[in-house]
């Protein structure tokens, strides 16, 4: 028995213990690590896939098993994390955060967040359409599970980059009028640092998304995404050529150029590329065509 055909398999359960131990982390409050589980799975859902081709061992069962590990990872933890942020405006990650709604509203602070696990429920929508769709075999239909949940992971990393002595809407007054101006206004100390124009773009981001209605809204349009009939590229490599991976190599330089200047914050812009990169790809294919 050829011990090679196994090892895309294994990869993907690696996965998929990533995936477990994520909402083991994720109910216990260390969401943090909970995203650092998810992202140590998208790597190893990258990999399996790219053993398989590379060794010529895909199969059908590799396939199913990939979906099965993708729900846990990519489903059900961002479901989870989401559920986590909106049902608590403070966790041991966010220092000093406010969801901006009163605790004693019992549907906003109790039954709302439930509202999260739609991204859960869609995500196997969509693993199912996946499997079952013969046009996304070199391409996705639609914004694949790993992407939503590597968005959503990102949010947590952004949450831990706030000023304390700045919040709420105050964050947009520090954008547009530059921290020193606010400071004068708030007749604060005069010997904070003013912070980077990116330490704004992260304060306003970790303002932004502590809230719990915006993140259920944001569980409703990530949903519609994944099941949408949105055609987006797949970093797939057949070959390593330039002219056939354009696309994917260009992407993979500005993700990198994103990450370098932006850290945690450019994570989940590197997905909103994702889908502008493909949705102008489509529609420059579709002007040659005609």
């Amino acid at each position: 028995m050829s011990i090679k055909k196994h090892i895309p398999n294994a990869i993907t359960c690696c996965n998929l213990l990533c995936g477990c131990l994520a909402i083991v982390q994720a109910f216990e409050g260390n969401l943090v690590y909970s995203a650092y589980l998810v992202g140590l799975a998208a790597i190893f859902d990258f990999f399996d896939g790219f053993a398989a081709r590379l060794l010529r061992v895909a199969s059908p069962i590799g396939k199913d098993l990939d979906s099965l590990a993708d729900m846990v990872t990519f489903g059900v933890v961002p479901g989870v994390i989401m559920y986590k942020i909106a049902l608590f405006g403070q966790q041991p990650y966010v220092e000093e955060a406010t969801i901006g709604l009163h605790i004693d509203d019992i549907f906003l602070s109790k039954i709302a967040p439930l509202f999260c696990f739609v991204l859960t429920i869609f995500s196997a929508i969509r693993l199912a359409k996946f499997n079952n769709d013969t046009r996304q075999t070199d391409s996705f239909i639609g914004v694949p599970t790993p992407a939503i949940a590597i968005f959503v992971c990102s949010l947590v990393l952004v949450y831990g980059v706030r000023f304390p002595e700045v919040s709420g809407l105050d964050a947009f007054y520090v954008f547009l009028n530059g921290y020193p101006e606010y400071m004068k206004n708030v007749s604060l100390a005069a010997n904070y640092a003013a912070p980077s124009t990116l330490e704004v773009i992260k304060l306003i981001i970790a303002e932004l998304f502590v809230n719990t209605v915006f993140n259920v809204v944001l569980c409703l349009v990530f949903s519609v995404l994944l099941i949408s009939e949105l055609p987006l590229f797949a970093l797939k490599f057949r070959n390593f050529s330039w002219r056939g991976n354009r696309i994917r190599y260009s992407f993979l330089g500005l993700s990198l150029l994103l990450l370098v200047t932006l850290q945690y914050v450019g994570i989940p812009l590197i997905i909103i590329l994702y889908i502008l990169m493909s949705v102008v790809t489509n529609f420059y294919l579709k002007r040659r065509v005609s």
